[in-house]
């Protein structure tokens, strides 16, 4: 109650406004609007949505030529697998190269790139930062340019260029920094060195320590380079295109030609058929790149599990 001084022998009381009543009208009537954080999920979701349309449509329009009778009437022609065949017919055997191809970087680039990427980790030293910007290099620089390079230093031997096992060296030089980031990542956990330096306290020597605990421990690095290096071999087209011969065609490559030489139905049949190589390539990415050892799966399972009363019998006596 609010209280009016009339002099000094009158006090008026004055009533107090309703509580109600003191906020404004307008300000009742916007919180009864959204949060300004549900509206910027919503827009999120948006931007999203759109960004996916832009990329998958066109895809999916893809997909679509690559079955119909005719591109230009689309699915009123109708459906068939003619042109599915015709590209294998005539590329089957740009699919068996590519995966030859794919196949022998992932295996140099393990070889090479695993114990590159521990030795990168383990080294404080200014020569093997030098040595690990160098070995990034060619992920900078255009394909392009990498696969000119190789032509100057080996091109003169001409059975060597002519072979696939010059395409194999342009792949390594462009995947082997994947598979050394990946590994490195991985090796600069305090854990891991915390579990050497207790495996070696207790004599174990470095074969031992590096087969044992090191291997087992980056496995998750290991999985996410590989994929990466067998992914980034089979679309590789700029370093290809440079490299390859009449024999030595590969899947990007090959897919160019379709493109350009034939009809729009053969090309866009040809990436169906990259598409099915590529997809569970980029599934098995996304899927052990984030579960490569178990750890969150049973972690997930662990607090979906429910919590058991502790009886009697549980304590040790």
């Amino acid at each position: 109650m609010r209280v009016h001084d009339d002099g000094p022998h009158r006090m008026i009381p004055l009533p107090d406004a309703h509580p109600d009543s003191a906020a404004p009208r307008g300000r009742r009537a916007f919180a009864a609007w959204p949060s300004l954080r549900v509206w910027l999920a919503a827009g999120q979701w948006l931007v999203t949505l759109a960004l996916c349309a832009f990329l998958i449509v066109p895809v999916v329009m893809s997909i679509v030529a690559g079955l119909t009778v005719n591109y230009f009437r689309g699915v009123a022609s109708g459906l068939t697998l003619r042109w599915l065949s015709e590209v294998w017919t005539q590329y089957h055997a740009s699919v068996f190269l590519s995966l030859e191809v794919a196949a022998a970087t992932l295996a140099i680039t393990l070889i090479t790139g695993v114990p590159a990427g521990y030795a990168l980790a383990r080294s404080n030293t200014r020569i093997a930062r030098v040595l690990e910007e160098l070995l990034v290099m060619p992920v900078a620089l255009p394909g392009l340019a990498s696969a000119l390079a190789l032509l100057v230093v080996y091109g003169g031997f001409s059975a060597f260029r002519m072979s696939a096992a010059f395409i194999v060296a342009g792949h390594v030089v462009f995947t082997l920094p994947f598979m050394v980031r990946a590994v490195a990542a991985v090796c600069a956990s305090a854990g891991l060195r915390t579990l050497e330096e207790g495996a070696a306290s207790l004599g174990a020597s470095f074969t031992q320590r590096f087969v044992t605990i090191v291997l087992p421990n980056i496995r998750p690095g290991i999985v996410a380079g590989a994929l990466a290096v067998l992914t980034l071999s089979i679309g590789e087209f700029n370093l290809t295109w440079m490299l390859h011969t009449p024999d030595t065609k590969t899947l990007p490559v090959g897919l160019a030609d379709a493109y350009a030489s034939m009809r729009i139905e053969v090309g866009s049949a040809y990436t169906i058929l990259f598409f099915i190589m590529t997809m569970p390539l980029l599934v098995a990415m996304q899927w052990l790149g984030v579960d490569a050892t178990g750890q969150r799966r049973r972690a997930i399972a662990s607090r979906e599990a429910p919590v058991r009363p502790a009886r009697s019998d549980d304590v040790p006596s």
